[in-house]
């Protein structure tokens, strides 16, 4: 497995440096997006635009978006680039397994994404002149929230398999996201509250909000109910991807574009 891992990684990053524009294009479009409506709202507000941790809030989840993003395009987008190549077959045919090799892959992509993320949020900070705490707690939600995102990237790539193009799909899922990550439900109480905490990943982006814009010290009620729901949705999408694998299978589309 250890040695899988770093061949994933090598691999990523060869791909990396070897298509050094895209990297950079996307890094440059991500923060030009976020600081473009920073400016315009600004605008708006006039010469008394002050909206202190709120921002600070706002940063965090566009940021933690972009990681989303990142990783939800990391399965789908290599299942439909298999099955174009014509290479899908041996993955699922190699000896660690194709749930195996997804997910390590995912581990490596993820490692590196990490670098670019962060990328993105120092710009963001220069550029607006937040400010976030940054402590050692905030890798357990972090955790939970590559947790969510993989069981959701996994259930993407279910579909994928089963029906090779899904790149509309995926942009609704963002879109989604990008709701629930940039929505405080922190603030709902009552029933409300109750359907934030079955939301995926919306309990992490709440306690990494308390964490880096707020700097609460870590709850770690909030914190189980943050790996609870990182492990189900997780557990629910490699569910989803050994069931479209079966039937992939059965149906003789596996290879098939």
């Amino acid at each position: 497995m250890v040695e899988l891992f770093f061949a994933e990684l090598k691999r990523t990053w060869i791909l990396q440096r070897r298509y050094p524009i895209e990297v950079i294009g996307i890094v440059i479009v991500t923060v030009s997006i976020f600081y473009g409506l920073f400016l315009s709202a600004r605008y708006v507000a006039g010469a008394n635009f002050q909206l202190g941790d709120r921002l600070d809030s706002i940063i965090i989840g566009y940021v933690l978006w972009s990681l989303v993003v990142f990783i939800l395009g990391n399965i789908a987008n290599l299942l439909q680039y298999e099955a174009q190549t014509g290479t899908l077959e041996q993955l699922f045919l190699s000896q660690f397994g194709a749930v195996r090799v997804f997910l390590i892959r995912a581990l490596a992509s993820v490692t590196l994404q990490l670098i670019f993320v962060l990328t993105i949020l120092l710009s963001i900070l220069l550029l607006t002149g937040s400010r976030l705490d940054f402590p050692p707690a905030l890798l357990l939600p972090l955790i939970t929230v590559l947790m969510g995102a993989n069981g959701i990237a996994f259930a993407i790539g279910a579909l994928a398999l089963l029906f090779k193009q899904v790149s509309q799909l995926q942009v609704i899922f963002q879109f989604g996201l990008l709701f629930l990550l940039a929505t405080p439900i922190e603030t709902w109480t009552g029933f409300a509250q109750v359907i934030a905490n079955l939301l995926p990943i919306a309990p992490s982006a709440s306690i990494l909000r308390a964490l880096m814009a707020r700097g609460e010290s870590l709850n770690f009620t909030h914190l189980t109910i943050a790996f609870v729901n990182g492990v189900v949705y997780f557990a629910i999408g490699l569910g989803l991807f050994r069931l479209a694998e079966r039937q992939a299978k059965s149906r003789g589309i596996l290879g098939g574009y």
